[in-house]
């Protein structure tokens, strides 16, 4: 029986803290290797087996279904401070082996006994610049392949402070699983402190916005900093929201400092209360111990869940991106969901001069802007010709990551640049865009870039004949996107927002002048026929040419009927759309009029 398949049956019960069994055996420096090796837990493995093989009894002998490996901080960007970076691998092998050795002499047909991979946050903020992707991904790919060639069941990413470690990790995971041709369980869980976030300042739906996308992700949750009673209202939003199973973890309390040292005061009555609270009331489905939890605790848990079923849970999953530090839908009620468009160099002549100049904290500025007049996301682009665009983006990017509140929709033609982009984003980013006009070759390259880092995409109703004008092939060229996206890439419906592009009104040309009933009724099409998918429009292009008080009307007015038709997503300047209330009944009219072409009046013929 795996995993998977024993969490089927009723709730699972992870192990107690490896580090307060380990203290509780008051090892000496010469148990660890040495003085210079002391409070090296991991090192254990190989200096004192037999410490580390009791942990793994006496949890086993209290009735836990998972033990945890003792490597938590194996990672080489851990052990570099003990001078042991080399061995990452090798102690994370040895580790999963001993488990893998105490869980085999305890487990039964009746009750399996698994090993979950400990991988913990390491030391490092990638957030914060402490470390790059690339080199974190590295150090967690080491640690990972020593405990699946050592034989763990599952992984489990816990304690996380950061997302951008958790991504970090993920990322390692895939690649992982894709060189081994095997797959494993994954447990995402994050660490909220005191304060009610994430170390970062993520809140709880923020997490689980950025994590949701990972497929391979079998279950989220939370472990560590506090007690299960500071625990409660996230891990009902995770119970209400996550269309993974729930993960549980807390500490033995708030730890109390007595004479340097953490002191746990919850009783194992009382975490078995608030356990089957959890379990019974709220459908989380795999329970255990984080700091300070013993074998008594353990015990507790382990009765408990011999008699309790997780309640059913009904999720209504709610798409969204986010910032590293909140959501936001991609649908609002009203809609929709404004995109800020002044973060981008080719709309935007304060912006493109302040990337021009360099003046990164400055363009944090603009977005700040955008924030305070109420948009919900905001466009970011710093294309321009003759600058390193990818140098331009990491800049802004480590900034934007941590200073702008809202979630960001990378806007580059240039893969390199949409990847550096992701690499240094913790919330959940939308990447505009993908399109046809080459055939599949920019879905072949964006497309896996999106899968990888959990980011949606924009795709723009383009193919190998140019930009789609008539309702009929907008909508033809939607359906091929779909079909490649979802049965090729992975991707899911949700994960699409599609642009049915917005021409001008405002040129005189005869060609055009259908143009944005033709783009209306498209999205009526594709949301009737696709509603997972959502509709997005750069809303200014239809008013390109006009003075600004024409534009400001038009736009407003050809906003309000795109609404109408389902849109969800608009990218515009929100300070200038206007309630329709707010135009003068003639302008309007007359913007309508042009809308639907319902002119009433003949084009001039030039003369011959």
């Amino acid at each position: 029986m795996t995993f998977l398949e024993a969490l089927r049956h009723r709730p699972l019960v992870f192990d107690g803290a490896t580090g307060t069994h380990l203290q509780g055996q008051h090892l000496t420096s010469e148990d660890f290797g040495g003085e210079h090796l002391a409070g090296c837990n991991e090192y254990l493995v190989r200096s004192k087996p037999d410490a580390v093989a009791l942990v793994h009894k006496d949890y086993l002998e209290a009735g836990a279904d998972v033990i945890e490996t003792d490597t938590f901080g194996s990672a080489s960007i851990v052990l570099v401070e003990y001078d042991l970076a080399s061995l990452a691998y090798d102690l994370s092998k040895e580790a999963a082996i001993l488990a893998k050795k105490v869980a085999a002499d305890y487990s039964s047909s009746v009750k399996p006994r698994f090993v979950a991979g400990s991988i913990g946050p390491t030391t490092k903020l990638p957030s914060l610049g402490h470390i790059g992707f690339d080199d974190m991904r590295e150090s967690f790919y080491s640690q990972m392949a020593g405990l699946l060639d050592g034989g763990v069941d599952l992984f489990c990413i816990e304690t996380c402070q950061d997302i951008l470690q958790m991504k970090c990790a993920l990322a390692a995971c895939q690649d992982l699983f894709a060189e081994r041709k095997r797959q494993i369980p994954v447990i995402a869980s994050v660490t909220i402190e005191t304060m009610g976030t994430m170390l970062m300042g993520t809140e709880i739906g923020a997490a689980l916005t950025a994590l949701e996308p990972f497929d391979f992700v079998s279950l989220i949750g939370m472990n560590c900093a506090t007690g299960p009673k500071e625990m409660e209202e996230n891990v009902r939003y995770l119970a209400q929201n996550s269309t993974k199973p729930v993960f549980c973890m807390p500490n033995a309390g708030l730890p109390e400092n007595i004479g340097g040292v953490a002191h746990y005061h919850l009783t194992p009555e009382e975490m078995e209360k608030w356990m089957k609270h959890f379990v019974a009331d709220l459908g989380v489905s795999v329970i255990g111990g984080c700091c300070g939890t013993t074998q008594k605790h353990i015990k507790r848990l382990s009765s408990l869940a011999e008699t309790i079923t997780s309640k059913e849970r009904h999720v209504t999953w709610t798409p969204a991106a986010a910032s590293i530090y909140s959501a936001s839908p991609l649908a609002q009620e009203p809609a929709p969901v404004i995109v800020g468009e002044r973060c981008n160099t080719n709309g935007s002549k304060k912006f493109r001069d302040l990337i021009l100049a360099e003046d990164y904290e400055a363009a944090v500025g603009v977005a700040r802007e955008q924030v305070k007049e109420g948009a919900h996301m905001l466009d970011l682009c710093v294309a321009y010709v003759g600058r390193d665009e990818v140098r331009d983006m990491r800049e802004v990017m480590k900034l934007f990551n941590t200073q702008v509140t809202l979630p960001l929709v990378i806007d580059s033609t240039e893969y390199p640049v949409i990847e550096e982009a992701l690499k240094l984003y913790a919330g959940r980013a939308i990447v505009n865009s993908i399109n046809m006009e080459d055939g599949e070759e920019r879905m072949a390259h964006v497309l896996p870039l999106c899968k990888r880092y959990g980011a949606a995409v924009i795709a723009l109703t383009i193919d190998e004949q140019g930009m789609a004008k008539s309702r009929e092939k907008k909508f033809e060229i939607a359906e091929r996107i779909i079909d490649i996206s979802v049965n090729k890439y992975g991707m899911r419906e949700e994960d699409l927002i599609f642009d049915t592009l917005t021409f001008t009104l405002g040129s005189g040309d005869d060609e055009f002048r259908k143009s944005a009933m033709e783009t209306i009724e498209a999205i009526r099409m594709i949301k009737s026929a696709h509603p997972k998918c959502k509709t997005i429009l750069g809303v200014s292009n239809v008013s390109f040419g006009l003075n600004p008080h024409s534009r400001h009307v038009l736009n407003s007015v050809f906003l309000h009927y795109a609404i109408e038709a389902g849109l969800d997503m608009a990218i515009v300047h929100s300070g200038k759309i206007m309630p329709l209330h707010k135009i003068d009944e003639k302008g309007r009219e007359l913007a309508r009029k042009l809308i639907f072409d319902e002119r009433e009046w003949e084009p001039v013929k030039k003369a011959a």
